[in-house]
């Protein structure tokens, strides 16, 4: 039989040379880096420079249409190229614009590409498939009375789109999501494209100006309005909340520039291009700090359930992590105590100041069940990891105050101007990039002038607390313990893993 046409002769040949490939290469097998307490999550062998995300949304209960395009840079020759991916169907895969196999195995989707690609060199990957948010309750896409919305923390984002799931391979994104008319779609970063209007649908586009990990990743789509207000040295504010809440919220909207204000005095300028709060219908149980738009559940600002300086410290909460966790990401999940110790230190910090809840009140109550909290859930800097066949409850209150008590005890034993110095520094000199436990030790060392090992390891690893520089007469344990937080946080509420009466590990 004579082929005519040079694009078909051209599409056989390629799926004959991805089945000869196929044939020589062994089954494919998920992959890691080798994270402890998420040992198959993020792929070794390439660098993501950038995602592009295209959503079709219809309904809450219905798949999305999704395109995601990744570009890459190989680090090694890759015969085959691991994604992290899984809860969506996979129509086709491309690999630098040839047609590649794609096999899903575990959590991974493993592509075959129709030749090997070799090291260092750009790599083009597109994947259009489905992004189903039904039927799950552990992260990923969130329905909300009115829509969708994404928390992605700690490994939920391959759950969305296909992706290198580990903050460790920051990027940049860029989101194209189109929804009905009459609905609202916003995502990170900020719009750079007017809204297009075609039929009975809009495409929104937003991109970020910093890298961002997987897990902050936000998409949402709803009733919604988009509220601007500015913030200190010109900062654009825009938070996203249902449009018939808006006049409600409208004074808790209004507290966000003090805040950022109030954390920039301590920690220097806020790191991104704007920030704001996303207020959603939703139950999750808690609140997270995806990257300039930090989502809450609407009941938080909903009647007298929580005083008003305890709303407030959970805002600050999430709006620290904007510094300690999405501008410096973890290196491991087991640097996870950086993000939320910082968070929650930040958090007691601004009820102090409020007059609320005593900094020394807090610290000295956490201390007291710091080592049922270490024997629960392990050191802050080395969480235990989950059994075999288990899912990991990572967000435990010893991440949280137990952390926070790290940094008391740090500045407790190197005074308050080198600390001040250290959490400056921190946010300047790892900025869009990724840190870890060691980074911290030597940079606060540093700023001591003195080596602090020998002092910060018994706090970071030790599996009792040591004594509290300056404080003699706080003795650990007594107290009954605290309940250890399951699956994904210790909620933003009361007493769900903090410190005290009134005192939580809030958000995420």
């Amino acid at each position: 039989m004579q082929l005519s046409s040079p694009r078909l002769r051209a599409a056989l040949l390629a799926a004959a040379s991805l089945t000869l490939v196929a044939a020589v290469l062994p089954p494919p097998t998920p992959l890691g880096i080798g994270d402890r307490l998420f040992p198959e999550l993020g792929n070794p062998g390439y660098d993501v420079l950038s995602y592009d995300l295209s959503f079709a949304y219809k309904d809450n209960l219905s798949p999305l249409d999704a395109v995601t395009v990744i570009d890459a840079r190989a680090l090694q020759r890759l015969e085959r190229i691991n994604l992290d991916f899984t809860h969506g169907k996979v129509a086709s895969v491309e690999v630098n614009g040839e047609p590649a196999r794609f096999e899903s195995v575990g959590e991974d989707l493993v592509l075959t590409p129709a030749r090997a690609v070799a090291d260092d060199v750009p790599l083009r990957i597109t994947v259009r498939h489905t992004s189903d948010p039904r039927g799950r309750g552990d992260g990923g896409w969130v329905p909300t009375e009115d829509g969708l919305a994404m928390a992605n923390q700690a490994d939920a984002a391959h759950r969305v789109f296909p992706c290198n799931d580990h903050p460790a391979d920051k990027a940049y994104f860029t989101f194209r999501i189109t929804a009905p008319a009459g609905l609202t779609a916003v995502a990170n970063g900020e719009s750079v494209a007017p809204a297009l209007r075609i039929g009975p649908s809009t495409t929104w586009t937003y991109q970020t100006r910093h890298p961002m990990a997987t897990e902050l990743a936000q998409v949402s789509v709803g009733r919604s309005a988009v509220v601007h207000h500015t913030g200190p040295h010109g900062l654009p504010l825009r938070d996203v909340v249902p449009a018939e809440d808006r006049e409600r919220l409208e004074p808790w909207l209004a507290k966000t520039a003090g805040h950022v204000e109030w954390m920039e005095e301590r920690v220097g300028r806020y790191p991104f291009e704007n920030y704001g709060v996303l207020i959603a219908r939703a139950t999750t149980g808690f609140e997270l700090e995806t990257q300039t738009l930090s989502l809450f559940e609407n009941s938080l600002f909903s009647g007298e359930a929580y005083p008003e300086w305890y709303v407030e410290s959970v805002m600050v909460h999430e709006l620290a992590h904007q510094w300690f966790g999405d501008s410096v990401s973890p290196r491991t999940w087991s640097d996870l105590w950086l993000n939320e110790g910082h968070a929650t230190w930040y958090e007691a910090l601004y009820a102090d100041g409020l007059g609320k809840y005593s900094l020394e009140r807090r610290m000295r109550e956490a201390y007291q069940r710091s080592d049922q909290w270490r024997a629960a859930g392990g050191p802050p800097a080395a969480p235990k990891a989950a059994p075999p066949g288990e899912k990991i409850g990572l967000f435990r209150p010893v991440v949280y105050d137990g952390a926070a008590l790290i940094l008391y005890a740090l500045r407790q034993e190197i005074g308050f101007e080198a600390f001040d110095r250290t959490e400056r520094r921190w946010v300047s000199e790892y900025r869009d990039g990724v840190a870890g436990t060691d980074d911290f030790v030597r940079l606060a060392s540093q700023e001591a002038g003195r080596d602090l090992g020998a002092f910060l390891e018994p706090w970071l690893y030790g599996k009792t607390t040591p004594a509290m520089p300056g404080h003699p007469e706080w003795s650990a344990p007594a107290a009954p313990a605290a309940p250890a937080a399951s699956g994904k946080a210790a909620s933003g509420k009361p007493g769900a893993g903090g410190a005290g009466a009134g005192g939580a590990a809030s958000g995420q």
